[in-house]
Parts: structure tokens; C-alpha cells; sequence
């Protein structure tokens, strides 16, 4: 039968929880654990980092599709105000060599500004794929992050494992699961998501923390 907890209960008991964390922290706290508690803060910079490289290149990316615009939409008119001159030239009746004339040079100017469009709309797709460019290093900070994390999780279950009471009579965690676990921690590659083969399995620390009593 469940027991509904006080506000003041609550706060006692999980008062309680957040000492006895900190003294096996300070008691059990290995080499490897200490550092990936000191990875914390510089792992958030990361993110906050990659956040800002992110929005650093959707701005320039906006900037450069805002430039462009006008001079699409500038080059548009023109192109159609040009057709129809062509096409009201072609009906004329009183056609002359003058005229005709006068029409290509027309004619010659805007394939010269056209040309031009062209170059400058090049440079532009140029920076708007330069600008692209921080994904390579944000994937990288990404999952050094997600390294961290991994890390710390793998820890974090051995720490529970390790003050956990009668873990000295409890049978120990199969070696080859921890290896592995640590061996897909540090691989280096940048992967996508993982199987359930390949991670540790979050029904495996819900089962693991409810053995404890957690």
C-alpha cells in the first residue's frame, strides 16, 4: 500500500539522500569519476557553444537569402519588361533598322547584367554552404558531450552498485557487460543513434536501481 509523503517528509527524506550521495561521493569518488564530475561544467560550455554556432549560421544564412532577394526580384521585371519589348517589336509594323538596333543593345545590357547576377548569386550559395561548415565541429562536440554522459552513467550504476548495503555479498556485475560498456564509451567514431545491442539499456538501470531500492 502506497504512503502519501508530507511536503516537510519529502524534503527530510530526500534531504537524507543528497547527503549520503555526497559522502559516497567523497568516500568511493574514483580518479575517473572525480574528472567526469570536472567535465560537467566544460560540457555545458560545449553546448552552449555549438548553440551559438548554430544560430551564428542560421543568421548569416537568412542575411545572404536577404541580400539576394531584391536583386532576383530586380532581375525578374527587367526580364519581363524586355520579353514584352521583344514581343511588341516583333508585331510593329513600321520595323525599323534603328529600332532593332536600339533593342539589342538593350538586349546586350541585360545579358551582360544577367551574367553578373549569375557570379554574385554563385559567391552567395558559396558562403551559405561555407556557413554550413560548424556542423563538422559541433558533431564532434556533440558527442564528446554524449561521451560524458555515457560515461558518467556507466559510473554512476557501479557507484550504486559498490555502496549499495550487502554489496560485498551481492553478486558482482558480469565483467565482459562492463568492458563492453566501457568500450562503446570510448569509441571515438561519430555513429548515429545506438541499438539497443550497443547501449546501455535503460530497462536494465530501471531493474538495477529497483533491485537497490531506488
Amino acid at each position: 500500500m502506497s504512503v502519501t509523503l508530507s511536503k516537510e517528509e519529502a524534503y527530510t527524506r530526500l534531504g537524507a539522500i543528497v547527503r549520503e550521495m555526497h559522502e559516497a561521493l567523497t568516500l568511493l569518488g574514483s580518479n575517473q569519476l572525480n574528472s567526469i564530475v570536472q567535465e560537467i561544467p566544460n560540457a555545458r560550455d560545449r553546448l552552449t557553444y555549438v548553440g551559438k554556432m548554430t544560430e551564428d549560421a542560421a543568421n548569416k544564412v537568412l542575411g545572404l537569402v536577404e541580400k539576394a532577394k531584391p536583386d532576383c526580384d530586380h532581375l525578374a521585371t527587367h526580364g519581363s519588361e524586355l520579353s514584352q519589348s521583344l514581343a511588341r517589336m516583333a508585331s510593329a509594323e513600321d520595323f525599323s533598322v534603328d529600332r532593332a538596333r536600339a533593342l539589342l543593345m538593350v538586349c546586350g545590357k541585360f545579358a551582360d547584367r544577367t551574367a553578373r547576377f549569375a557570379q554574385d548569386q554563385a559567391e552567395t550559395l558559396s558562403d551559405i554552404m561555407m556557413a554550413q561548415d560548424f556542423q563538422d565541429l559541433s558533431g564532434q562536440v556533440i558527442k564528446k558531450v554524449v561521451d560524458i554522459i555515457n560515461r558518467t552513467e556507466v559510473q554512476l550504476v557501479q557507484l550504486l552498485l559498490d555502496s549499495s548495503p550487502g554489496a560485498s555479498t551481492a553478486e558482482s556485475p558480469d565483467p565482459s557487460a562492463t568492458q563492453t560498456a566501457t568500450m562503446n564509451v570510448n569509441d571515438h567514431r561519430l555513429e548515429g543513434p545506438q541499438t539497443a545491442d550497443d547501449a546501455l539499456k535503460q530497462s536494465d538501470v530501471d531493474d538495477l536501481l529497483a533491485s537497490l531500492g531506488f
